[in-house]
């Protein structure tokens, strides 16, 4: 059997899964590009424990795992989208950018009666100091 086959079609394949991920930008389409990439994985791990003629077949028992996390994913995966499509009503991946926590409270002045100068001081103070917001609430949850 010669190699350059399945080599091609496993590439090709990839590329598809590829595209499909960087383009896509429904959930349950970006998962399934990912198990093209995964199907392209498993069908080099064959052609090569073919063509290697491996006595222990090392490339079809590494298949046989890449399958068993693929399934594990692909379970986890539908169960955080449909969560997510509960609570927010859509699966879009730009509409998802949403769920990331803002620094809302510390940018909104003190005193309302502050004059323009003071204001515009204060907001790039808060801006400059929002970062330091972000990364001690991801030291809290964490």
């Amino acid at each position: 059997m010669h190699l350059a086959y399945p080599a091609v079609l496993a590439a090709l394949l990839f590329c598809t899964g590829l595209y499909g991920v960087l383009a896509r930008r429904n959930t349950i389409l970006v998962l399934m590009s990912v198990e093209l990439m995964l199907n392209a994985v498993n069908l080099n791990l064959v052609a090569f424990d073919v063509w290697l003629r491996d006595t222990l077949h090392s490339g079809q028992a590494l298949t046989l795992f890449t399958i068993a996390v693929a399934a594990a994913e692909i379970g986890i995966g539908l169960a955080i989208v449909l969560a997510v499509h509960r609570n927010r009503g859509t699966s879009d991946i730009d509409r998802l950018r949403d769920t990331a926590e803002t620094d809302d409270a510390e940018a909104l002045p003190d005193d309302a009666d502050a004059d323009d100068a003071t204001d515009g001081a204060r907001a790039t103070a808060d801006q400059a100091t929002a970062p330091a917001g972000k990364a001690q609430k991801a030291e809290a949850t964490a």
